[in-house]
């Protein structure tokens, strides 16, 4: 009875990640497009669906909701799922929708498709040759085979995503970085794109004017081909003529207009700028001020800690949370329940991860999906957000295991199976350096660049 019980709050609960994914693709990815193929938005709201089933299981781990059978029982259905959408349905649906789009494959795109796929299941499967992911005994159908590989597909886009975000961060939302931007700036810079427009204009204006007068002699329809045409033109365009130069006015216009286009981009960058400055000096802007000094802080720290351990190959064995409660009651020498407290503490940081997890993802896949989405294109992409955002959120549990103490993770190990947990928190680091230090490099080149590229000729 129980068993029913606990399935039925954990269908439940499914279901309103389902309409959450399903409304979130119409609201936000779709928006703009319309839904032709209801598979790809089902396949995204059960994906967004069984990867959140997996956070809401690391709560209950924690809080202890649910028979122990019970929890363990959705977590391998639950991971079979995930699984079976990640490696067969979602490349078989991506290499489909491809070759869709290929009008002289579209009577053969089914087998084309088999094909797609199984290239894709080759490079997947020899993508766990190189790294030491899983014990040897486990066989080739095995569930940590296929978790295994995924989980480093999804860990290394996590520590790029997480590398990235923690100097950019601190970036965005420090006004020590704005650049200085005024009125004249601006005004200067729009001076200089009306100037250009003016030219675009006027040398467009001369060509209408040139081919107007060629079309008046009929030289336009008359004009001769081959060699002697070439003679002919060389010829016709001697100093002393007073006809214009059609091709050389053409590559002007084209430069003034990648000028012009550049100028803009400018110009609406100086606008952007300007306001962040105005919205730091607001209550709200200096409260994210504060948080750039306090995320930049965290950026050094996570970078000298990946560091650390990558030197030392080293990984922690104890959560964070009971270390550092440890750390402290050993120092200020009080009688501190620290089980109790690191259960609770550990609950709200799992759960703050948690959301700024799945917040963070869903913002990114949206920027994402609008950059370089198109009306053919846009369910490739969608199945593609869908791949990465399940690979992302299993590789997520992978991670979060290590910030929950000991007794709350014999239930995820299980699940799991025997996998190489230390390899992937390693492989986490290198990736997170490599990617904060890139980012560090990029921020400063571009930031180094901005104030040059607004000084007038």
């Amino acid at each position: 009875m129980s068993f029913l019980i606990d399935s039925s709050i954990m269908i439940t609960s499914q279901i309103c990640f389902f309409g959450f994914g399903w409304l979130f693709f119409m609201r936000q990815l779709f928006k703009d497009y319309e839904v032709r193929q209801y598979v790809v938005q089902v396949i995204f709201s059960v994906t967004f669906a069984f990867s959140c089933t997996m956070f809401e299981l690391i709560i209950f781990e924690i809080l202890g909701v649910l028979n122990s059978s019970s929890r363990y029982f959705h977590w391998k259905m639950n991971l079979c799922v995930i699984l079976l959408i990640l490696v067969f349905m979602i490349p078989f649906y991506i290499g489909y929708f491809f070759v869709s789009n290929i009008r002289l494959l579209h009577k053969q795109r089914l087998p084309f498709s088999c094909l797609l796929w199984l290239t894709f299941m080759y490079f997947f499967w020899k993508l766990g040759d190189p790294f030491p992911i899983l014990s040897p005994k486990h066989g080739i159908l095995s569930i940590e085979q296929l978790i295994s590989r995924v989980g480093v597909i999804g860990v290394t886009l996590m520590a790029l995503l997480s590398g990235f975000g923690a100097v950019n961060c601190p970036y965005t939302y420090m006004s020590y970085f704005l650049r200085n931007v005024t009125d004249t700036d601006i005004l200067a810079l729009e001076r200089r794109l009306l100037q250009t427009m003016d030219m675009i204009i006027s040398k467009k204006k001369r060509m209408a004017m040139a081919r107007r007068t060629m079309f008046q002699k009929g030289e336009v329809h008359n004009k001769p081909s081959g060699f002697w045409g070439m003679i002919k033109s060389v010829t016709a365009s001697a100093p002393g003529s007073e006809m214009p130069d059609l091709t050389l006015i053409q590559q002007e216009v084209d430069a003034l207009e990648e000028l012009s286009r550049q100028l803009f981009l400018e110009t609406v960058d100086l606008y952007a700028t300007k306001e962040r400055i105005e919205y730091s000096k607001t209550f709200k802007g200096k409260y994210f001020n504060f948080l750039g000094y306090f995320f930049s802080i965290y950026c050094v720290w996570k970078i000298f800690m990946a560091t650390i351990n990558i030197v030392f190959d080293r990984v922690g064995k104890t959560d964070p949370v009971t270390r550092g409660i440890e750390i402290t009651v050993n120092y200020l020498g009080i009688q501190f329940d620290v089980k109790f407290w690191s259960q609770h503490i550990s609950f709200i940081l799992v759960g703050i991860i948690i959301v700024t997890s799945i917040r963070g993802l869903l913002i990114t896949l949206t920027k994402f999906f609008y950059a370089i989405s198109s009306s053919k294109s846009s369910n490739v992409i969608v199945l593609l957000l869908a791949q990465i955002m399940g690979m992302y959120f299993v590789s997520s549990v992978l991670l979060i295991r290590m910030s929950m103490p000991l007794e709350y993770r014999t239930i995820i190990t299980e699940v799991l199976g025997e996998l190489q947990f230390n390899f992937y928190h390693r492989w986490f680091d290198v990736i997170f350096l490599v990617s904060a230090l890139s980012s560090i490099l990029f921020l400063y080149l571009a930031h180094k660049q901005a104030p040059e590229k607004h000084v007038a000729p």
